[in-house]
């Protein structure tokens, strides 16, 4: 945890004892009464809070001076097959590291019908690997979940988005992802990603007459959270954003 978020209601208030900022304040910065820490709002300024007291019982109370708008999101989208729960998290809190702008999660052909019922995104997990995510990286601005039903569901919805459009592949591919980003300058990329049985030809399909041009990243099969974090950061490097 590089920043301790809070939502606009909460950076107004103190932080009970039990919270988890609160715990990771006093035990693992050893902060105390007039010190400094790096806080934020989701999804809006970040800057620097000040502990102004800690109670008897425990309660910080702290003042919040914005020092900036916070780290901008990169214009990168992600279509990821559902993969299982436990990838999923992982997968989740390393994009939204990475600082994409949306993950999309759908169903896919192959997908395992479980891993779309499970509750990974109703309970809370989801965000919450988002969240941490962007707290890893001193950020305030979360990355966009959408959840859908199919990669159909997918292809309308994004249809009448600008984007350049790559679908990692390593069975029908027309170039690597490397000679394809060499050749394109995005400035907005759309980035699908199979589950882990990758594409039905019938997805492919979709895929190229949908826009998508078929990229792979070597002969060797990666998991979909490996491949997702690959991916994304070959892409945004090639757009300038790590350098």
């Amino acid at each position: 945890m590089n920043i301790c978020l809070f939502t606009h209601e909460e950076i107004k208030a103190p932080l009970a004892k039990k919270d988890e900022r609160a715990q990771h304040i006093v035990k693992i910065l050893h902060k105390k009464e007039g010190d400094t820490f790096d806080a934020g709002i989701i999804g809006g300024a970040a800057g620097i809070a000040t502990i102004t007291g800690i109670s008897p019982d425990g309660e910080i109370s702290f003042s919040f001076e914005p020092k900036s708008a916070g780290k901008k999101l990169y214009p990168l989208t992600l279509i990821i097959g559902f993969p299982r729960p436990i990838q999923l998290r992982r997968l989740l809190r390393d994009v939204s590291g990475l600082g994409v702008q949306r993950v999309i999660l759908c169903g896919t052909d192959l997908t395992e019908k479980s891993y779309l019922n499970s509750n990974v995104v109703s309970d809370g997990s989801a965000w919450q690997m988002l969240l941490d995510g962007t707290a890893q990286a001193a950020s305030t601005h979360v990355p966009l979940l959408e959840v859908a039903e199919s990669l159909d569901e997918v292809m309308k919805t994004t249809a009448s988005e600008r984007f350049s459009k790559i679908a990692l592949d390593n069975r029908r591919s027309s170039s690597s992802l490397h000679e394809f980003l060499e050749h394109e300058s995005a400035h907005s990329v759309l980035a699908a990603i199979g589950s882990e049985r990758g594409w039905t030809d019938r997805e492919r399909d979709l895929l190229e007459s949908s826009g998508f041009s078929l990229c792979s990243m070597g002969s060797r099969i990666l998991r979909t959270e490996t491949a997702a974090t690959v991916a994304s950061s070959i892409i945004l490097d090639s757009m300038g954003y790590l350098g």
